[in-house]
């Protein structure tokens, strides 16, 4: 009789999670008709269907939707044993998927992939830019091995290790340069350019200048730094960005930026893990560069 095989497992758990057999092959990096076939097979092994087929996506039976957490479970798993594996060779080898929120990738990554390079020439970097929900789901499902987002997360299933503290800075045209910075009640009162929904930084941002989730109605909003800061340099308003954005974003436009009066507005960035992981001593070690490499950034 055939058994249920961890192929048929992984590919099971990618259609899951995707709800499409075209994403899900993507992700598996196998044909659409290949995969396919493999659910045919498992459902055939199981003797029940796990699999309403639609036109545009697909549904899971109930006994679909049980056997995908228990499958999440096992793969997890197994991923562990491979994990407790590598803690024996010591050093960090293998791969290392790292998942980073937007606000933090695109200036601390660059720096920190080089001196991961150099300190572990056998370990595989797969970085992710997503934002922090994402980060969290895929850390606790175990398609993600560490995460650097903004703390605290308040996951109990990850342990959370903070890195360093950055202040958030005030970019305002050019022209508004002499003037002086503004409390938080003059910064709600600006026309105030923020990340769109589903940015930790933009919270954050809103916790600040005392407006609710659901801010005025002329706030614009982007889906990068990058943009906001564009934005600023043609004069539509004011916005907010983390300090390690400022020596790339300042630059690219015709803004000023201004650090805002105490208490001053900051995050604390810091690395989440399962707490599960037999690799906690390596990522305490990984920590302590991630926090190095923060504090050049900072020099």
């Amino acid at each position: 009789m055939a058994a249920v095989t961890m192929k048929h497992l992984r590919y099971f758990e990618a259609l899951a999670r995707h709800r499409h057999f075209g994403r899900a092959a993507d992700a598996c990096s196998i044909s659409q008709p290949a995969l396919s076939v493999q659910m045919k097979e498992l459902e055939g092994i199981l003797g029940a269907p796990l699999i309403e087929r639609g036109p545009r996506q697909i549904r899971l039976s109930a006994l679909g939707e049980d056997l995908a957490v228990r499958a999440r479970d096992i793969l997890r798993a197994v991923d562990e044993i491979e994990d407790l594996a590598r803690t024996s060779r010591g050093a960090l080898s293998g791969q290392l998927r790292i998942g980073v929120i937007p606000t933090v990738a695109p200036y601390l990554l660059p720096a920190l992939i080089k001196d991961l390079s150099d300190a572990f020439p056998d370990l595989d970097i797969r970085p992710r830019e997503t934002q922090t929900a994402t980060v969290i789901r895929d850390l606790i499902d175990g398609r993600l091995d560490v995460g650097i987002v903004a703390l605290p997360v308040s996951e109990p299933a990850l342990r959370e290790v903070p890195l360093f503290d950055e202040e958030f800075i005030l970019v305002r045209p050019e022209a508004d340069a002499g003037k002086p910075p503004p409390d938080p009640k003059g910064l709600s009162e600006m026309r105030l350019l923020l990340l769109e929904e589903g940015h930790c930084f933009r919270d954050q941002a809103l916790s600040f200048c005392n407006l609710s989730s659901t801010p005025p109605r002329d706030l614009m909003e982007a889906s990068t730094l990058a943009t906001l800061v564009q934005m600023v340099g043609v004069g539509i308003g004011v916005t907010l960005i983390p300090e390690m954005a400022v020596p790339v974003e300042a630059r690219s436009a015709p803004v000023s930026v201004q650090r805002l009066p105490e208490p001053r507005p900051k995050r604390t960035i810091g690395m989440v893990w399962r707490r599960t992981t037999p690799l906690t001593d390596q990522f305490d070690g990984l920590a302590e560069m991630v926090r190095r490499v923060g504090g050049r950034r900072a020099d």
